[in-house]
């Protein structure tokens, strides 16, 4: 489940060290093939509110396969395509079908209610890991083989991946019996009653804001003076960031034991301190190196934690309190880019540094307000 998770999030991530060949292929600009980012979260955000409902209302793994064998279909079109507007297009389909994991995760929660961290942050590492080597895989095939090869591989990692699900997923009972409309009346209401869920979306939404926005804007930056790297030497910083993603599981143990909050205020200064480092030493390839790993480990711990106190709610809400968090998470990571690609636009790496810190206090203080409420 874990490594399956894996590849289908990492089809939302491929196109972050390959802008620049996509901007080149089809002749556009940056901030055009920046939006493809922008799309991408957008189309999972999406995804998250209409479809990963349903994990409540019938059975996961049929729901599951049907996902993962649309986002074949997509993957392979995207292969073909002759203009930036078609990739805009099958980049939010794509996006759309790579919510199979956001069923995956709340059925893995619901396995254990003893180590529902540690499960929870099982599958999470698969996501990230996903995520991460998403950017080293793209990075290299695009400059072997050209950036659409990206895109054909991920459709037989794909098929492989929904066969075995096939074969090893088990079934699970559906515990809502509304009809659809009712059901997402119901995801939508537990925003209204759940005050701790609205406070862990926010949190949510700043985290994956500061982290898309800097991961969007990473590949402008070294493509520029004084890097000049490739899409392949970009994506290497993925191995870098897959270091962060590799501490999620002992995070997620940490916080069955030790309370979530002191996590994540430690993973939330972290963050504070990686980008202080790459705003002062921009131009340092250690320090960005550097920078990524703290934000990284920052970042997925943050967020790892977040999920793990997620799924302490009604068992049988999972899937809806699910929908209404990552729905939320994801805007966040569309909002992010959006903001971080235009403020590259008016003012460079600076700029955007400077975003990433002010949403990085905002959270210190949520988090601080919630040690004071919550504890």
């Amino acid at each position: 489940m874990s490594i399956s998770a894996g590849i289908s999030v990492a089809n939302i991530y491929y196109n972050q060290p390959i802008l620049m060949d996509i901007a080149s292929d089809f002749k556009t600009s940056e901030s055009q093939a920046g939006l493809i980012s922008m799309l991408s979260q957008i189309g999972y955000g999406l995804g998250l509110f209409f479809i990963t409902p349903l994990g409540d209302k019938f059975n996961k793994k049929s729901l599951i396969i049907g996902l993962q064998a649309l986002l074949f279909i997509a993957l392979t079109f995207i292969f073909f395509t002759t203009t930036i507007a078609q990739v805009w297009l099958l980049s939010i389909f794509i996006s759309l079908f790579s919510v199979s994991v956001q069923v995956i995760m709340p059925m893995t929660a619901g396995m254990s209610t003893i180590n529902r961290g540690k499960n929870v942050g099982t599958i999470f590492t698969g996501v990230l890991i996903g995520i991460l080597s998403a950017r080293v895989f793209s990075g290299a095939i695009a400059d072997l083989l050209g950036w659409r090869y990206v895109y054909l591989i991920s459709a037989v990692a794909v098929g492989i991946s929904t066969l075995l699900l096939f074969i090893y997923l088990p079934n699970s009972k559906s515990s809502f019996s509304g009809n659809y409309p009712q059901l997402l009346g119901s995801a939508i209401s537990q925003f209204r009653k759940l005050k701790f869920l609205r406070h862990l979306s926010y949190i949510g939404m700043l985290q994956f804001g500061l982290f898309c926005s800097f991961w969007t804007t990473l590949t402008f930056h070294l493509s520029n003076n004084p890097f000049n790297y490739s899409s392949s030497k970009i994506g290497l910083l993925g191995i870098v960031a897959i270091a962060g993603a590799l501490i999620a599981p002992y995070m997620g143990k940490t916080a069955d034991k030790e309370g979530a909050t002191k996590v994540r205020l430690s993973a939330i200064s972290l963050t504070i301190i990686s980008i202080t480092i790459m705003f002062f030493f921009q131009n340092s390839i250690a320090a960005i190196i550097l920078g990524t790993f703290l934000l990284d480990v920052g970042a997925q711990s943050l967020q790892v934690t977040n999920t793990a106190l997620l799924y302490k709610f009604d068992e049988s809400l999972h899937s809806r309190i699910n929908t209404i968090y990552m729905t939320l998470f994801f805007t966040g990571g569309a909002l992010g880019t959006f903001i971080g690609i235009m403020l590259w636009e008016w003012g460079g790496w600076n700029f955007v540094m400077s975003q990433m810190f002010c949403f990085s206090i905002i959270i210190l203080f949520l988090l601080r307000k919630e040690k004071n409420r919550y504890s």
